[in-house]
């Protein structure tokens, strides 16, 4: 049974004692190596704020991912760019907002239910990358195009092996549409076994082929899990039904499709350490939006959950792990979004982020140093088709504490201030006219200069 949710950090004491005595001596001059750090960035699919044990979830066992928060920051006011999966990767991989580069909704099979295309002239981060000497690896769910030029090789990855499609139809056959989507780099593979453990197979392999190289390396890890369908292994189902004797069989479908993803990312951070190369990496731990509430998603506090733009829709749980460089067991509360990655591995693997990127780095505040910054205007959006949208889209931008959000297509803007309604209860459209004014004004604006982008391929 679901216990009530907490706003303080949830970081177990054994855990930050435990990372603190790997490394006794750590400050930021112990980085050492002039080698140009590794990067390591693990995408969980639709993963809820409170689904971690370290983040409140009181039925849930994911002792290798609380183990980033524990030996890395927390960043507590994370969000996701989109609350769908394809907008989010854009962002990930771009810097900018998704709509900017063209991938406003979910990347689809079907033209006529498929709401984005990553623009040609778009430039990635393994391609970012490159000037730096970067190798560049893609392991998992791809989901920004099925075809060139929108191929994971064709956007600066030296290698991949994973899934090109959106969601699988099954975990085991692979399946979208009955489409094989399955890829080792431009050939069709047909695998066997649990997509997430093909997936920490394949992550594992690389790392292990990393070994004694040098070349600083991205690895860019997007699981399937926990995405419908939920469908985790029996033995992990087992697991938690004997463990947690009030839960629900939807539930405990969900917690264990992601106590196996969990299980993988141990392996994968087991595989680098095996590698040597855990000192000198980077490890970037999200999620592409908040966790589906039909399936049984946790999103603590915050209300609804993905595809809506409520907070609970597109705030994430994050964690970053860089030893000698982040301090074991830090917060930071810096309100940040899935573009913000992009300039900060930049930052990090010592080159200059182009002036065009949304995104803003952030590796001072990783390294425990204050940040003087402007403000900045936040914005989402999301394209849909279906009954309720139609094509067209909800969005929201906030500046400060204030937020202004249309959660329906056509519908009226709801207004909410989140320093002293952060659980967005009340809406004061109606008492707080000059400010929704001024953040209709703000919204609008950012929707006329996405309206210059082609969102539709071409022909």
């Amino acid at each position: 049974m679901q216990q009530p949710f907490s706003r303080r950090t949830f970081l177990s004491s054994s855990l930050v004692a435990a990372a603190a005595a790997a490394r006794p001596q750590w400050s930021l001059a112990q980085s050492g190596s002039a080698r140009k750090p590794n990067v390591l960035i693990i995408l969980a699919d639709d993963l809820g704020a409170g689904d971690l044990s370290c983040c409140g979830g009181k039925d849930i066992r994911t002792p290798h991912v609380d183990s980033l928060f524990a030996a890395g920051m927390r960043m507590s006011n994370f969000y996701a760019n989109c609350p769908v999966c394809s907008p989010t990767r854009a962002a990930l991989l771009s810097g900018k907002y998704p709509e900017n580069v063209g991938v406003p909704g979910v990347i689809r099979t079907h033209p006529n239910n498929s709401w984005g295309y990553l623009l040609p002239s778009a430039t990635l981060l393994p391609a970012l990358l490159k000037p730096a000497g970067y190798a560049t690896a893609a392991v998992g769910k791809w989901h920004l195009g099925l075809k060139e030029p929108n191929l994971p090789n064709l956007r600066g990855f030296d290698h991949f092996h994973g899934f090109l499609g959106d969601m699988m139809d099954d975990y085991n056959n692979h399946r979208r549409h009955g489409i094989n989507y399955m890829r080792l780099n431009d050939k069709e593979i047909d695998p066997k076994g649990h997509a997430t453990d093909l997936f920490t197979q394949w992550a594992c392999e690389y790392l292990a082929g990393r070994k004694g190289n040098d070349q600083p390396f991205l690895l860019y890890l997007a699981y399937n899990a926990p995405h419908t369908p939920i469908q985790p292994p029996p033995e992990h189902l087992q697991r938690v039904t004997d463990r947690e004797k009030d839960i629900t069989q939807k539930r405990a479908k969900l917690v264990a499709l992601i106590e196996h993803m969990d299980d993988g990312i141990g392996k994968v951070l087991a595989a680098l350490k095996a590698a040597g190369l855990e000192e000198n990496t980077l490890v970037v731990f999200t999620s592409d939006n908040g966790g589906d509430l039909p399936p049984g998603a946790f999103n603590g506090p915050w209300r609804a959950g993905k595809g809506t733009l409520y907070e609970g829709g597109i705030r994430v749980p994050a964690a970053i792990r860089w030893p000698g460089q982040v301090q074991p067991g830090s917060q930071c509360d810096r309100t940040s979004l899935t573009m913000d990655v992009v300039p900060t591995v930049l930052q990090v693997a010592g080159l200059a982020a182009a002036d065009d990127l949304d995104g803003r780095g952030f590796l001072p505040a990783l390294k425990g140093q204050a940040m003087k910054e402007p403000p900045r205007d936040l914005f989402w959006g999301r394209r849909e088709g279906g009954g309720m949208f139609k094509g067209k889209t909800i969005e929201c931008a906030r500046r400060g504490e204030w937020k202004v959000i249309r959660s329906r297509p056509g519908a009226e803007l709801e207004l909410y201030n989140l320093a002293a309604d952060p659980y967005e209860k009340q809406d004061l459209a109606g008492s707080e006219k000059d400010k929704l004014a001024e953040m209709a004004k703000v919204l609008a604006d950012q929707l006329a200069r996405y309206a210059k982008v082609p969102w539709q391929a071409p022909g």
